[in-house]
C-alpha cells in the first residue's frame, strides 16, 4: 500500500514538474505580459495604457504563422501598426521583444523629431504612439530550429511622417 502511495505521489510531483517547464517555457508570452511590458514605456510619458486586443492579436498570429517557414523580418504591411522581433534561439520571450524596441528610446530627439544618426527608434516611437489604443501580439519557434520570431500590431497605427508620438 505504502509503495503505492509513492508512486502516486512521484506521478503528481512529474506532472507538477512537468507544468512548471512548460509554464516557464512560455512565461513572459501572455497578453497580460505583452500589455504590461507595453504600458511600463508608455507611463514614463504620461501615455495611456494600451489594452489587448483580440482581432488585432489574430492579425499577429496570423501573420506570424506565415513567417514560421523563414522568420525573416518582413512587414506584413497591414492596416495596423507594426513591430518585429527576431532571435536565432527559440527563447525570445515577447516581453524581450518589447524591451528590445523601448530600447532604442535614447536614440530619438523629441525635439527634433527625429533618431539619432544611423539608429533606429521607430519601434519605440510606436510602442509609446499617443493615439494607439489597441494592441495584439504573437510569437512563433521558427521552423528547424531557426529561433523565435515575435510580432505586435498596433490600432490606430503611429509613425506617421511630421507627426510627433506624444
Amino acid at each position: 500500500m505504502m509503495k503505492t502511495c509513492r508512486i502516486s505521489f512521484s506521478l503528481i510531483t512529474i506532472l507538477v514538474l512537468s507544468c512548471t517547464i512548460v509554464g516557464y517555457v512560455y512565461a513572459h508570452d501572455s497578453p497580460k505580459d505583452y500589455v504590461d511590458a507595453h504600458n511600463i514605456a508608455r507611463s514614463e510619458l504620461g501615455e495611456p495604457n494600451l489594452i489587448w486586443d483580440d482581432s488585432v492579436a489574430a492579425y499577429a498570429q496570423n501573420y506570424a504563422n506565415q513567417r514560421r517557414h523563414d522568420c525573416q523580418l518582413i512587414h506584413s504591411h497591414g492596416p495596423y501598426g507594426e513591430n518585429l522581433a527576431w532571435s536565432s534561439s527559440d527563447d525570445l520571450s515577447g516581453v524581450d521583444a518589447v524591451k528590445l524596441w523601448v530600447d532604442e528610446k535614447p536614440y530619438f530627439n523629441y525635439m527634433l523629431n527625429e533618431c539619432a544618426d544611423n539608429q533606429m527608434c521607430g519601434h519605440y516611437t510606436q510602442v509609446v504612439w499617443r493615439n494607439t489604443l489597441r494592441v495584439g501580439c504573437a510569437k512563433v519557434i521558427c521552423d528547424n530550429n531557426g529561433g523565435s520570431f515575435v510580432t505586435c500590431n498596433y490600432d490606430p497605427p503611429g509613425n506617421y511622417i511630421g507627426q510627433r508620438p506624444y
